[in-house]
């Protein structure tokens, strides 16, 4: 039996597991933001880490259409386990040629998300969330991607919508859309600049997943997981491994921040 403490995801009432599992290196090891390069598994251990992550009790992959072959493998390996997972994905950011190219045009988001779909195995996605390139204001209001997430979520093949940005401002204005079901925030001991988003969320009660919350790796895990979990608003931290052992051990840390905060 999972004795994981959990946290709900805002209005979305959906409970993950407070790690969850950021599948950008098993599909994508170019114009990365790591401090260290790293090899791509090959289909077998790809196949293994990612069994692996669901049967820790990691039940939210987040992926990517800019994340290479990662929603594919994900659609791979995964499939037969749909129902013990939370799946996110995103629009907005794709990755060909060595290179990232935004489009958030409704066309290009129900072409996303139709791809999607299809390389996922899947017939619904939970969360999908505008892959910002970092101009959230005028994404949110210039652009017809929010209109376009919501025609998808009344027709069934998304269940929630989500904000990935990077601005405090862009995150409030998310926020204020009143379609916005939950954000994605940077946020970890060297950078908190988002603390008042996460308290508007909270109010709100829209989800909060943390992204990069080690840091792309520079804070250890026993420092950064309980200072970001110790904002009551924030329901998971999207973790990027390759290593179950070292996710595990993740896992185990944020289950005994939880239990005693």
């Amino acid at each position: 039996m999972d004795e994981t403490p959990r946290r709900r995801l805002g209005r979305t009432g959906l409970t993950p597991s407070p790690i969850g599992f950021g599948a950008f290196k098993i599909g994508r090891n170019e114009g990365i933001k790591y401090e260290r390069g790293y090899a791509l598994p090959d289909e077998e251990a790809c196949g293994r880490l990612l069994n692996e992550v669901l049967d820790l009790g990691i039940d939210l992959v987040d992926t990517a259409p800019a994340y290479g072959s990662s929603e594919s493998r994900i659609g791979r390996h995964l499939s037969s386990r749909r129902d013990e997972f939370i799946l996110s994905t995103k629009v907005g950011e794709t990755f060909e040629d060595g290179r990232g190219r935004f489009d958030f045009s409704a066309e290009a988001v129900r072409s996303s998300v139709a791809r999607s779909l299809d390389r996922l195995a899947t017939d619904r996605l939970d969360l999908v969330f505008v892959h910002s390139d970092g101009n959230d204001l005028r994404v949110i209001e210039e652009t017809d991607v929010l209109d376009a997430l919501v025609d998808l979520k009344e027709r069934g093949d998304l269940r929630f919508i989500g904000f990935s940005g990077k601005t405090v401002d862009g995150h409030l204005r998310a926020i204020e859309t009143g379609v916005v079901d939950c954000l994605m925030v940077e946020y970890h001991p060297l950078d908190e600049r988002q603390a008042p988003v996460i308290e508007a969320a909270t109010a709100g009660d829209l989800g909060i997943v943390v992204k990069k919350g080690l840091g792309s790796g520079r804070i250890p895990p026993a420092t950064a997981i309980p200072r970001c979990l110790d904002r009551h608003g924030v329901a998971t931290m999207v973790v990027g491994s390759l290593d179950a052992t070292h996710l595990g051990q993740n896992l185990g840390i944020a289950r005994a921040a939880l239990a005693t905060g």
